[in-house]
């Protein structure tokens, strides 16, 4: 059972009802629903009573509008929660104790249940925490742009994302850990933590070195070349991921200028990192007397290599095709990409 709004909470909620599951959202009426419904692009319906964003994350769900204020609703809901296995929810601090949907309450009436909830920046806190407020106070923003630009916010609720799957996991394990000896639980995953948790290297560098990352654009700190972004003859962009000295070799052999291999300035990946800016320059060189075929070719000689693409390209693949998930909500054909991608084989 959903109680939760916006990205994080319906995102685990789509994650269950993908696997089959019964996913019961409740949202406040007061509000007409959860408040992305009214997050629409300048083309979309004014009228309709969803959005696009809304419809990325609740998927085969069944809806329900209730003011939790008022007794007949909240009977109401109390009774779905008695018999539900999961309940999400995602208040801001104190307002589960104001409606008696605080854990204490909740496992009185299922003393199975696990309660799962999404906070900001943890369960003492009363910050509201948009995704935006967690890419600034993580880090993420002020790594995140050309060196020439201000502190960029990436294209996607990325922290609501991936506490979403850090949730996931949570519930996960608990199903694994109580098996058929099920007792109520209460899990909580914080935006915050999730971000922190997600800085990996970028955090190991610091804590280990003192290195505090400064706006490079798409190049990774550790490696090079990699993220630079190349000029084909035929003006399309390109990158490429040089991970080892044996893909450089191959790029190298590729382009017709191997004497880079034997060059000291670029021999091994730490010496590609300190002289990345002359490298891309020597490389660009070479790249934009090609067309952009070559990533094609790139990727059969091993080096791993890509086209930037932009979303509708994107989706013309059949690859992207596959995870599209089609449902009609309210007369609407709407469709989101799937959130499970595995795929398991006997």
């Amino acid at each position: 059972m959903e109680l939760a709004g916006v990205l994080a909470g319906p995102s685990v909620g789509m994650f269950f009802a993908e696997l089959g599951a019964e996913v019961i959202k409740v949202e406040n009426i007061r509000t007409k629903g959860d408040v992305t419904r009214s997050w629409k692009l300048g083309t979309e319906d004014k009228d309709s009573p969803i959005s696009a964003y809304f419809c990325s994350v609740n998927y085969n769900k069944q809806y329900q509008f209730r003011n939790l204020k008022e007794e007949e609703d909240r009977s109401d809901v109390l009774g779905l929660i008695e018999n539900a296995d999961i309940l999400l929810v995602n208040f801001k601090k104190g307002d589960d104790f104001k409606l008696d949907l605080d854990y204490d309450s909740i496992k009185k009436i299922n003393p199975k249940i696990i309660y799962a909830a999404i906070t900001g920046f943890g369960d003492e806190s009363d910050r509201i925490a948009y995704d935006l407020i967690l890419q600034a106070e993580s880090g993420f923003m002020s790594m995140n742009g050309q060196e020439s630009s201000p502190p960029t916010k990436m294209p996607v609720a990325l922290i609501d994302v991936l506490s979403g799957h850090q949730l996931k996991e949570a519930i996960l394990v608990e199903l694994l850990k109580q098996g058929e000896k099920r007792k109520a639980v209460r899990i909580t995953v914080s935006l915050f933590d999730s971000a922190l948790a997600s800085l990996v290297n970028q955090a190991s560098n610091y804590l280990m070195e003192g290195h505090v990352p400064k706006r490079i654009g798409s190049k990774h700190p550790n490696i090079a070349p990699y993220g630079e972004i190349f000029q084909t003859q035929d003006d399309k962009l390109i990158t490429f991921a040089i991970g080892s000295n044996s893909h450089f070799e191959a790029l190298c052999t590729f382009l017709d200028c191997v004497n880079l291999i034997e060059d000291e300035r670029f021999s091994v990946n730490q010496n590609r990192v300190k002289n990345r800016e002359v490298l891309f320059q020597l490389l660009q060189e070479k790249i934009s007397k090609k067309d952009a075929t070559i990533v094609d070719q790139l990727n059969k000689t091993g080096v791993p290599s890509a086209r930037i693409k932009t979303l509708d390209e994107v989706f013309e693949s059949k690859e992207a095709q596959d995870l599209i998930l089609e449902e009609e909500i309210d007369g609407r054909n709407t469709k989101r990409v799937k959130s499970i991608v595995y795929k398991s084989y006997d």
